[in-house]
C-alpha cells in the first residue's frame, strides 16, 4: 500500500499538476484573458503595499532563482566548476535562507494588510483564501528545509542527492519515486503544497506572473508633444471663429 502510494504521490501527481497547469492557463487564456490581472488594491491602502509588495516580490525571484540551480544544476557539474560542496551550501545557505526570510516577511506585511484594511479585506476571492494559505505553507516549510539540512549535525539531509535526483527524473518520463519517498519529511511537506499551488495557479490571481511586459524592453519610445502656450484651447464642439472678409 505504502509503495502503491509513494508512486501515486511523487510518480503520477506531478504530471497531473503539470496537466492542470497547462490546461487551465489555455482555458483561461481562451475565455478570461483579460482577467490575467492582480485586481490591484493600491488605491484602498499603499503604505503597507510600497514595503510588502517589493519585499516579497523580489525574493520570490531570488527563490526561484535558487531552486532551479539546486534541483536542475546535479552535483558533479558544480564540482567540475570548482564549486564544491560545502561553498555551495553556505551560499544557498546565506542566500537563500535570507531570501526565504525576506519572502516571509513580505508575505506576512501584505496578508496582515488584507486583514487590517476593511476594503482590502472585502476585495479578497475565495481562490485568494485557498492560495494564501498555501503560499504561506510552501514558504515556511521551504525555509525549515534549508535551514534543517544545513544546521544539522547528525546524519545532514543532501537534497541534491535525494529531491533533485526525483525532480530531474520527471523529465525523463522515469520518476525515481524513492528518492523523493525517502527524502525528510519537511522536504515532502514542501513539495505538495508546492504541487497544489501550481494547480491552483491558473484558477486564481497568480496568474499574473505569465503576463510580465516584456514588451516594453523593446518596443520604441513614445513621444509627447505639448500644446504650444500660446494657442488657445478650443472645445471639439465649439464653432469654430470667424474671421471678417478684407
Amino acid at each position: 500500500m505504502t509503495h502503491h502510494l509513494h508512486i501515486a504521490l511523487w510518480g503520477v501527481l506531478p504530471y497531473l499538476v503539470l496537466a492542470v497547469l497547462a490546461g487551465g492557463t489555455a482555458w483561461r487564456y481562451r475565455y478570461d484573458r483579460f482577467g490575467f490581472t492582480t485586481r490591484s488594491s493600491q488605491l484602498h491602502e499603499s503604505r503597507l503595499l510600497r514595503i510588502g509588495g517589493p519585499l516579497f516580490h523580489y525574493a520570490l525571484f531570488l527563490v526561484a532563482g535558487g531552486h532551479v540551480m539546486g534541483l536542475l544544476v546535479p552535483e558533479w557539474l558544480t564540482e567540475r566548476l570548482s564549486v564544491h560542496e560545502p561553498l555551495y551550501h553556505a551560499v544557498a545557505l546565506t542566500v537563500g535562507g535570507t531570501a526565504g526570510i525576506a519572502a516571509v516577511a513580505g508575505l506576512a506585511v501584505l496578508l496582515y494588510r488584507r486583514l487590517r484594511v476593511p476594503a482590502v479585506r472585502r476585495g479578497t476571492s475565495r481562490s485568494d483564501r485557498l492560495v494564501h494559505p498555501l503560499l504561506a505553507l510552501v514558504l515556511l516549510a521551504g525555509l525549515t528545509a534549508t535551514f534543517s539540512s544545513s544546521v544539522s549535525a547528525h546524519h545532514p539531509y543532501d537534497y541534491r542527492l535525494g529531491v533533485s535526483v526525483w525532480f530531474r527524473s520527471l523529465f525523463t518520463l522515469d520518476p525515481d519515486t524513492a528518492a523523493m519517498a525517502h527524502a525528510p519529511l519537511v522536504y515532502r511537506v514542501h513539495a505538495l503544497p508546492a504541487m497544489a499551488l501550481f494547480a491552483a495557479w491558473p484558477f486564481s490571481r497568480l496568474v499574473h506572473a505569465l503576463t510580465a511586459p516584456l514588451g516594453y524592453l523593446t518596443r520604441p519610445y513614445l513621444v509627447y508633444r505639448s500644446r504650444a502656450r500660446t494657442t488657445p484651447y478650443r472645445h471639439p464642439a465649439a464653432p469654430l471663429e470667424r474671421r471678417p472678409p478684407r
